[in-house]
């Protein structure tokens, strides 16, 4: 088992930039596949990016592809999650996910507590 920790959060205005991180416990980080999920209020958590064991693959949802850039340090076990030209509909909880599974498959076994991105217009 993983466990995760997210930080970065914060409010921004329409257009501006923040990167999120994640800090994951366990020393078989490296053998995870790594995600973003975020959850609007009122809304279903959905997929937002996620990260292969080695970085050598990436995917990412339709609405965030060529804003957010997802990336992975396994010798410090942390992932980011660098979102531009952020937009009001990107307000939500963010997590840290993480799964043994493909990084194709967008499902994920394990998550953290979130952390809060509110975006102004």
């Amino acid at each position: 088992q993983v466990q995760l920790v997210e930080s970065g959060g914060g409010v921004v205005q329409a257009e501006g930039s923040l990167r999120l991180s994640c800090a994951a416990a366990g020393r078989t980080f490296s053998r995870y596949t790594m995600g973003w999920l975020r959850q609007a209020p009122g809304k279903e958590r959905e997929f937002v990016a996620a990260i292969a064991w080695n970085g050598g693959g990436t995917d990412y949802a339709d609405s965030v592809k060529g804003r957010f850039t997802i990336s992975r340090d396994n010798n410090k076990n942390t992932i980011n999650l660098r979102m531009n030209s952020l937009k009001p509909e990107d307000t939500a909880v963010y997590y840290c996910a993480a799964t043994k599974g493909t990084y194709y498959s967008r499902r994920f076994d394990y998550w953290g507590q979130g952390t809060q991105v509110t975006v102004s217009s």
